[in-house]
């Protein structure tokens, strides 16, 4: 059974500092692997191709891999190069590397069965009519013919699914990277840290939220700036590889961090117990 380890509460906030760290330690070299990323998604879904973004997005646990084998290299005091993307394919570890898609494709299952139970063919025919309305013509009259109620009961269903499969693979990855475990045993253990450290792993979510709302005013702001010299669809797209260039490295950093914490080689900051009362999981 793999060992993992107990983290105290604030070392979610911890885990983002450290990503935000290794950016700022190495920042042209970690948000140039970001913009390839960002330029290779971008250009698929200006192609118009689905197979060609469908590629792509069957190429996120690759690349990420990459990200988070980049993020050692800067943490250990070397450099990260463009190679390191595909690091999981030159080490041999793609079949375990795509086995992540697993979870996602199994929560895009129950969110669509979801979907069938709560509302039904006919009423998912007649919302999609009625939100093709709403774009012609936003008529408040439309919005009270939608079932809000169970739409807004969905989405919350929808982001507890979401927050649950995504334990399944939070430091699966660079389990993987770093070690010899199977993908299956580190999507194991994957989930039974995120489980045992769950009050970390929820302030780490909320912090992500609220910082990656900050980041996108902030570059929303340089995008406009920039607009106005070279066009706003230049400066859109720029922008978008602006946001990967810093959201990606800060998120491989993050990850790279918590599953060092709780799984790797890092010793886990120590767990305040209080006097009396209390319990440890």
């Amino acid at each position: 059974m793999t060992q993992i380890r107990k983290v105290p509460f604030n070392a979610g906030a911890e885990w983002l500092l450290a990503g935000f760290g290794l950016l700022r330690k190495a920042p042209l070299a970690l948000g140039l692997l970001g913009v390839i990323w960002g330029a290779l998604s971008m250009l698929a879904a200006m192609s118009g191709q689905l197979w060609l973004t469908f590629i792509v997005a069957v190429l996120g646990p690759i690349l990420f891999g990459g990200m988070i084998y980049a993020a050692r290299e800067v943490d250990q005091g070397r450099s990260a190069q463009p190679v390191h993307l595909a690091q999981g394919v030159r080490e041999g570890k793609l079949p375990r590397l795509l086995a992540m898609l697993l979870p996602q494709i199994a929560a895009l299952a129950i969110l669509v069965m979801l979907l069938l139970a709560m509302f039904g063919p006919e009423q998912l025919q007649q919302m999609a009519n009625v939100m093709q309305q709403l774009q012609d013509n936003p008529d408040p009259a439309l919005v009270e013919t939608l079932p809000t109620d169970r739409m807004f009961g969905w989405l919350l269903l929808a982001m507890v699914v979401g927050v649950v499969v995504g334990f399944f693979t939070f430091i699966a990855i660079p389990d993987v990277m770093f070690t010899d475990r199977g993908a299956f045993a580190a999507m194991g253990a994957s989930f039974r840290a995120c489980v045992r450290n769950l009050p970390a792993v929820l302030l780490l979510i909320v912090l992500m939220f609220i910082a990656v709302i900050a980041i996108s005013i902030g570059i929303n702001i340089v995008t406009a700036l920039i607009g106005f010299a070279i066009g706003q669809a230049a400066a859109l797209f720029l922008g978008q590889l602006l946001m990967m260039a810093v959201l990606m490295p800060v998120m491989a950093g993050t990850i790279y961090h918590a599953w060092r914490q709780m799984l790797g080689d890092a010793p886990a900051p120590p767990v305040v117990t209080p006097a009396s009362g209390g319990f440890e999981a």
